[in-house]
């Protein structure tokens, strides 16, 4: 989010101001945006918010985001607007994560095996 919003890094910039990034974001890209972290973020361009707070720290591993954007596409493939899939896909994620048998060592292949019972 800091390349796309041309901030520095290691300044005060996109962590410490995760809501206000995220809609900057969906406003100059007139897009929905999805702000992975501690919180998830999902902003519209029309102003917008839902901020889920289900994803524990677990979901900060290599194949976490993958997954979530293959939910957001199936949410999206099934006809659900933008935002509703983002905002979805962001509850199913956590949820599955917190069904993990372990928090610790997470991998993306768990959440996979979590998902069903998460959507249902």
């Amino acid at each position: 989010m800091s390349r796309l919003l041309i901030v520095n890094p290691f300044a005060s910039g996109v962590d410490e101001h995760r809501l206000a990034a995220a809609r900057e974001a969906a406003s100059r890209f007139d897009a929905v945006v999805l702000l992975k972290g501690a919180d998830t973020i999902v902003a519209s361009s029309d102003g917008a918010v839902v901020v889920c707070d289900l994803g524990p720290p677990a979901l900060a591993t290599a194949g976490a985001g993958d997954v979530l954007t293959g939910v957001v596409a199936a949410f999206l493939a099934k006809g659900l607007d933008a935002a509703t899939a983002a905002a979805a896909a962001a509850v199913a994620h956590g949820l599955a994560a917190g069904l993990a048998p372990h928090a610790a060592g997470l991998v993306a292949s768990d959440l996979l095996e979590t998902l069903p019972r998460a959507l249902s």
